[in-house]
């Protein structure tokens, strides 16, 4: 799929009973464990904590993941490159 479709795609969460978790606007899955998973979506880093997490399926045309397990915690973490700080600054 080229990029100009990714950009194109919509970022949708659905979460089931805590226990089944559809994803899409997906565009990488970087990192899996029973634990933990870290997927790239259209809206930015996604860093998901659970138990006994199980990836169902995984569309890269599509951009859809499917996961199966007891979901704790979703954070999405902020691309932006960060403007150095005061000290930061200072420091150089």
């Amino acid at each position: 799929m080229t990029e100009e479709l990714k950009t194109l795609q919509h970022h949708n969460l659905l979460l089931e009973d805590r226990k089944r978790l559809k994803l899409t606007g997906v565009t990488d899955v970087d990192s899996f464990d029973d634990g933990a998973a870290t997927a790239y979506t259209v809206e930015g880093e996604l860093q998901i904590a659970g138990e006994g997490l199980r990836v169902l399926s995984f569309n890269n045309d599509l951009g859809e993941l499917l996961l199966e397990g007891t979901f704790r915690s979703f954070c999405y973490l902020d691309n932006a490159p960060k403007k150095a700080g005061l000290f930061a600054r200072l420091l150089r």
